[in-house]
């Protein structure tokens, strides 16, 4: 079994409140969760309107596979229009 995690830091552009933050994160998360079939959650900075930092993981049986999907999910968030890509880590268990 393989145990891949994702610790992402965000940018949020064209944010002004924690609302707009809040629907900008829950728009992310629902589309990482439907295209990559992984678990995501916001793990830090909560109170912060134009930041946030994300946790993703997956498990797997294939190395190949977990790694290659959570590169992929990388390349998601450096096109998704209203974030911006900050600092990631990937690791594998």
């Amino acid at each position: 079994m393989i145990i891949g995690t994702l610790s992402i830091s965000v940018f949020i552009m064209g944010s002004r409140s924690l609302k707009d933050k809040r629907r900008i994160i829950k728009s992310l998360k629902d589309r990482i969760r439907n295209n990559f079939n992984v678990s995501i959650s916001e793990t830090s900075a909560q109170d912060n309107h134009k930041y946030s930092k994300l946790s993703v993981a997956m498990v797997g049986t294939d190395r190949q596979y977990v790694n290659s999907t959570l590169s992929s999910l990388i390349n998601f968030f450096r096109f998704f229009p209203q974030v911006q890509l900050v600092n990631y880590e990937l690791g594998l268990l």
